[in-house]
């Protein structure tokens, strides 16, 4: 037997669809089209592979085996085109996109495995990268995207937009002691044993700037270099600790409270670099991608709602 590619595409849409109205529109085909499509498969498999109802469709035994090795057919297909179109098309430009600490804990990885995975012919090399940086080297054209927070980019000229909260909250045990609190200054903060991030990291270095001298002084049980052990440490209870609200897990066991203080309060744009940039539509597809990531985020922290103290 000899199997049409876009047959299998499109009985994969319909199985996963449950419809064949609506993977008939995926596929950009009329509806009498695909259903003549579906009917000349069966007819060529020689059984039936779909069950008719009036709420839509369902694969029959014959069809569920057909749609998993489909699957496999399709994606074996899409990595052998890729592997021969190396060979005789243009690669295309590794895309350069920077970002902070906060940023690279879950939201730019959450967008790297859709964007990598939607778009095999596109690299991407990530850095790390504090907003002033960011910001020149977008500004110089090394760099595609950036992930910078606000009051640090207000005077740029470069394309920017909204990503979302980076806010500070303070984290520590469930049940420890900041159990009955909704809020806590920096100052109740320090009065407790904290574990930190390493005093060279990029948070450190901005939260001391915003400090300034007159910051209270603080005992630091241990102080690390990852954000993921950071807050480990502040779940166990070894102490308190001052983290971007995207650090924290929303399934995660932890009292999270915000920082009372108005260099808390911060957010993190997304920047582009000067034009002309190499493969235009790949730097947008990519920036649409951290766009739902950050959404996703949000959406998360909502549903769960363990920021006590944000409006």
């Amino acid at each position: 037997m000899r199997y049409d590619l876009d047959d299998l595409r499109l009985f994969l849409h319909i199985v996963n669809e449950g419809s064949i109205t609506a993977g008939a529109r995926l596929m950009h085909l009329s509806l009498p089209s695909a259903s003549a499509r579906v009917r000349a498969l069966e007819h060529h498999a020689g059984v039936t592979l779909l069950i008719r109802g009036r709420r839509g469709v369902r694969p029959t035994p014959a069809g569920t085996t057909l749609a998993r090795h489909a699957r496999d057919v399709l994606d074996r297909t899409a990595r052998l085109e890729s592997a021969v179109a190396s060979y005789t098309a243009s690669p295309t430009a590794r895309l350069t996109l920077l970002a902070g600490g906060s940023s690279l804990h879950r939201l730019v990885p959450r967008a790297l495995i859709s964007f990598l995975r939607a778009h095999p012919d596109v690299d991407v090399a990530v850095s790390e990268s504090r907003t002033p940086d960011t910001l020149r080297r977008l500004a110089d054209g090394r760099a595609d995207l950036g992930l910078v927070l606000d009051d640090e980019a207000q005077d740029s000229a470069l394309r920017r937009e909204p990503l979302g909260d980076d806010s500070l909250v303070v984290i520590g045990q469930a049940g420890g002691v900041l159990a009955g609190r909704t809020a806590l200054t920096y100052s109740e903060v320090a009065e407790h044993p904290l574990v930190g991030l390493a005093a060279g990291s990029s948070l450190r270095r901005w939260m001391e700037r915003h400090l300034g001298p007159h910051a209270p002084a603080v005992r630091y049980r241990t102080t690390v270099a990852d954000l993921n052990v950071l807050v480990a440490l502040a779940a166990a209870g070894a102490g308190l600790a001052v983290v971007p609200r995207r650090a924290v897990d929303p399934l995660q066991p932890l009292d999270v409270r915000a920082l009372q203080e108005p260099w808390a309060r911060r957010h993190h744009l997304l920047a582009w670099g000067v034009e002309p940039r190499p493969a235009p539509e790949a730097v947008e597809a990519l920036a649409g991608h951290l766009r739902r990531a950050a959404h996703s985020e949000e959406r998360a922290g909502t549903r769960e709602g363990p920021y006590s103290g944000f409006a």
